[in-house]
Order: structure tokens, then sequence, then C-alpha cells
């Protein structure tokens, strides 16, 4: 089980970086790219950007620290909660991107 909640908390931490880092660039102040200029800052920044790789650290730490608390409330509270809910998050985003892939594929 040590094996699956190591997984469980990097998966989810590289998922709430990406998400904090496309929000970071898409916000309104900053949103002046379209099209592929968007696809390349959001890489730039997810890949190049130091703070997305603290964040993904950190994260990974709290969710990996988290997953060895004693007490089963703030075990849940802190760990399955915020995991499971960003791995579906993350699931829900790749699997409509695949959907619309495939989908228009031929339009």
């Amino acid at each position: 089980m040590a094996y699956v909640k190591a997984i469980l908390s990097g998966i989810a931490a590289i998922i709430v970086t990406e998400l904090l880092t496309i929000w970071w660039v898409l916000r309104p102040s900053q949103a002046q790219a379209t099209g592929i200029d968007l696809i390349i800052a959001i890489v730039r920044g997810s890949v190049l950007w130091p703070l997305s790789w603290i964040l993904a650290i950190s994260f990974f730490a709290i969710f990996f620290a988290a997953s060895r608390l004693d007490s089963k409330a703030l075990r849940v509270v802190f760990f399955w909660i915020p995991t499971v809910t960003a791995s579906c998050i993350g699931l829900t985003v790749a699997s409509s991107i695949a959907y619309l892939i495939i989908r228009f594929r031929n339009s």
C-alpha cells in the first residue's frame, strides 16, 4: 500500500501543479497568446519555470507526509480527498481531450 500512496501522491502533485501552471498562464491579464502560442506558453510554463518544479516537489512532499499520518480522519482529509479529487480531474481532462481529438480528427 505504501507504493500506491507514493504513486498517487506523485500523480496528484503533477496534476495540481499543471492545473496551477495553466491557470497562471491563462490569467486574464496575461492571456495574449492564442492557438499554438498558447500551447507553447503552457508547456514553457510547466517545464521551464522553477516555480512549477518547486510546487510539484512541495505538493508531493505534503501529500506523501499526509499519507503517513497516524490519525485516520486527518489522513482522509489531507491525503485521500485531495489526491483522489486531483486524479479524477486529471483523468477527466485527459479523457475529454482524447475524445475531442478522436471526434474531430476527420472534420
